[in-house]
C-alpha cells in the first residue's frame, strides 16, 4: 500500500515538474517573441522617423526652391487677411472674439507642428501660449466670469503687449512665423479694447437686472477691487507658470535638452544670441557673475512683469489711453517689420547668394553694431516672448 501511495506521489511531482518546466519554456518563448516584437517596432520606428525625416528634408528643399513664390503668396495673403480683420474690427466688432478664435485653434497647432520638426517646440510652454490659453477657455466656457476676464485682461494688455514693444516683434507679411508671433500678442489685447468698451451686452451679462451689483455701462468696481484682480490675482498665476515651467524644462526634461543642443527653449536662445551681441541683457544678467545669470534672468522678468501689470489698471479706466495704447503696439509692429524688411532681408538674401556660390560670408566691421542690435529679433518671434526668464524666458 505504501509503495502505491509513493508511486502516486512520485507521478504527481513528476507531473508538477513537468508543468513548471513547460511554464518556464512558454514563458522563455513568449519573452522571446517579446524581445522580437520590440525590435521589430524598434526598427519600424525607426524607418518611419527616417521616411518623415526625408519627407520634411524634401518640403524644405521645395520650399527653399520656391522661396520667392511662396513669400509673395503668403504677403498676398496675409495683407488681405489683416484689411479684411481691420473691416471686422469697425464694423462688427462684437465678432472679433470668434475671429481670435478661429486664428488660435487653427494656427497654434500648426505652429506646433512646424516647431516639433524645427526642434523649437519647447518655445509653445512659454507664457504667451498659457496665457493665450486661458483666455481662450474664457471666451469659450465662461463669458459671463468678471473676475477671470480681468485676470487674462492683465496678461493680455500686460506683459503680451510690452513684448511686442520691447522685444521688436515685427509685422512682416512676406513671414508667416513673424505674423502668428505678432498675431499671437496683438490679438488678445485688440479682442479686450473691443469687448471693455464697444460692447455693453457682454458686461451686462455678467450683471443681470434685478443683481445686487447691476451697474450703468461701463461697469467699474472700486480701486482696491481692480488692483486685486487686475494685479495681485495675475501676478499670482503667472508665477504658478513660472514654477511650471522651470520644472518642465530645468527638471523634467533638463537631460534631455543637455543630450541635444539643437532642442532650443527660449532661455537657451535668447542667452546665445544676447551673449554674441554682448546687449543690454547680457550685461544686465551678468552683474552676480555667470553662475547667476538665470537668477538674474528670473529677477529681470519679474520687474518686467509687475511693470507691465501695473500699467493694466489705468489702461482699464481710460477709454483714452487704452486707444492709445492700441496705436501704440500696432505702430510698433509696422515699424519693426519696416526695419525688418528693409534692413535684415537684403543682408540675408547677400549672405544666400553667398552661400549658394560657395563663398565664405564676410560681415563688415562697420555692419556689426546693427546685426548686433537685430538679434533678438531673428529668432523664432514670439513674446513674453523674448521675454527674459529665469531660466523660464517666453516665446
Amino acid at each position: 500500500m505504501s509503495d502505491s501511495n509513493g508511486d502516486s506521489f512520485g507521478k504527481v511531482k513528476q507531473r508538477l515538474k513537468d508543468r513548471t518546466k513547460k511554464v518556464v519554456e512558454t514563458k522563455e518563448m513568449l519573452s522571446k517573441q517579446a524581445v522580437k516584437s520590440r525590435e521589430i517596432l524598434s526598427k519600424q520606428a525607426v524607418k518611419s522617423k527616417q521616411m518623415l525625416s526625408k519627407q520634411a528634408q524634401n518640403i524644405a528643399k521645395q520650399a527653399q526652391e520656391h522661396e520667392r513664390f511662396i513669400n509673395k503668396v503668403t504677403h498676398f495673403v496675409g495683407v488681405i487677411g489683416f484689411g479684411t480683420f481691420c473691416f471686422l474690427l469697425g464694423a462688427r466688432p462684437q465678432d472679433i472674439r470668434y475671429v481670435y478664435c478661429l486664428f488660435y485653434l487653427i494656427f497654434v497647432p500648426l505652429r506646433w507642428i512646424y516647431y516639433r520638426y524645427k526642434k523649437w517646440h519647447y518655445y509653445l510652454l512659454d507664457f504667451c501660449y498659457y496665457a493665450n490659453t486661458i483666455f481662450l477657455v474664457m471666451l469659450l466656457f465662461y463669458p459671463e466670469n468678471e473676475k477671470l476676464f480681468m485676470v487674462t485682461f492683465s496678461f493680455a494688455e500686460g506683459p503680451l503687449a510690452w513684448a511686442l514693444i520691447v522685444w521688436r516683434c515685427s509685422l512682416v507679411f512676406s513671414s508667416v512665423d513673424k505674423l502668428v508671433s505678432v498675431l499671437i500678442h496683438l490679438l488678445p489685447g485688440l479682442v479686450f479694447f473691443t469687448i471693455r468698451w464697444w460692447d455693453p451686452a457682454f458686461f451686462e451679462a455678467m450683471h443681470p437686472e434685478g443683481t445686487v451689483r447691476r451697474a450703468s455701462w461701463p461697469y467699474v468696481e472700486d480701486r482696491s477691487y481692480l488692483w486685486t484682480w487686475l494685479f495681485v490675482v495675475p501676478l499670482a498665476a503667472y508665477s504658478i507658470w513660472q514654477v511650471l515651467y522651470f520644472l518642465i524644462v530645468n527638471v523634467l526634461r533638463h537631460q534631455r535638452l543637455l543630450r541635444d543642443p539643437e532642442v532650443m527653449t527660449s532661455y537657451r536662445e535668447l542667452s546665445k544670441k544676447a551673449r554674441k551681441a554682448n546687449n543690454l541683457w547680457w550685461r544686465l544678467s551678468g552683474l552676480l557673475g555667470d553662475q547667476n545669470r538665470m537668477f538674474m534672468y528670473i529677477l529681470l522678468q519679474a520687474v518686467f512683469t509687475v511693470a507691465t501689470m501695473a500699467l493694466t489698471v489705468p489702461i482699464f479706466l481710460s477709454y483714452e489711453l487704452h486707444c492709445i495704447f492700441q496705436i501704440l503696439k500696432v505702430s510698433a509692429s509696422v515699424w519693426n517689420g519696416g526695419s525688418f524688411l528693409l534692413e535684415v532681408m537684403p543682408r540675408q538674401a547677400v549672405m544666400k547668394e553667398k552661400k549658394k556660390s560657395g563663398m565664405q560670408p564676410i560681415q563688415p566691421q562697420e555692419a556689426q553694431s546693427s546685426v548686433a542690435s537685430e538679434t533678438l529679433t531673428e529668432a523664432p518671434a514670439t513674446a513674453v516672448d523674448a521675454v527674459i526668464v529665469g531660466g523660464t524666458p517666453s516665446k
